[in-house]
């Protein structure tokens, strides 16, 4: 029984999460109603409040499930990369991109990151932060491993070199999500140009 109890919370949880999104890109998140997402998601607005106490709390939620899955599905790039500094990190930057508006809109993405640094403290800001650290921390563990396979110079500081690949990928992420004019295509691009000297720096196979 327990078990079946879970399962009908996960699936409540993704319903609320899924008719949450479908609203937030439909109306917009400020005109999206918390009553309509619990009528779209077939629970009462009691039950949604059991497991979020506002909008941002949900869109929050969706941010950490998009995350999750792309930190997921990047673990496979990390464990086993191609052999090649550029193509490694396009490869899982990439990845990261594609998957980015599967679930959120550009103007979500606005909402959560402009929520994140107005407040904080609070514990919705701290989860994004979190989130975000944890990508940076895939991008080190990609470089590390590049190094570790003789890929990137010996000598080069991982750890600082994969913080700064993400830092720029993030930055340039925001960007994209203030320009709503821009494709996923030009980010991907403007993005793989600017890493591509950095790459070579650090690599130890030099092109002939």
């Amino acid at each position: 029984m327990a078990g079946l109890r879970a399962r009908q919370k996960a699936d409540r949880n993704r319903r609320i999460l899924e008719s949450a999104t479908t609203l937030f890109r439909e109306q917009g998140y400020d005109a999206a109603r918390i009553e309509d997402i619990a009528e779209m998601a077939e629970v009462s607005v009691g039950t949604l409040y059991n497991y979020y106490q506002n909008k941002g709390d949900i869109l929050v939620a969706t941010v950490s499930m998009e995350v999750t899955e792309v930190l997921e599905a990047g673990e496979s790039i990390v464990a086993n990369p191609p052999l090649n500094v550029e193509e490694a990190l396009r490869a899982l930057i990439e990845q990261y991109y594609d998957h980015s508006l599967v679930y959120l809109s550009k103007e979500m993405w606005r909402t959560a990151m402009a929520y994140s640094i107005q407040q904080p403290e609070t514990p919705l800001s701290k989860r994004y932060t979190e989130l975000d650290q944890c990508l940076c921390a895939q991008v080190v563990e990609l470089i590390e491993g590049l190094q570790r396979r003789g890929v990137v110079i010996a000598g080069v500081d991982a750890r600082a070199v994969g913080e700064v690949f993400f830092n720029n990928l993030n930055m340039m992420f925001i960007e994209f999500c203030k320009v709503e004019a821009m494709p996923l295509e030009e980010l991907k691009a403007r993005v793989a140009a600017q890493h591509r000297p950095v790459a070579a720096l650090i690599s130890s196979v030099k092109p002939a």
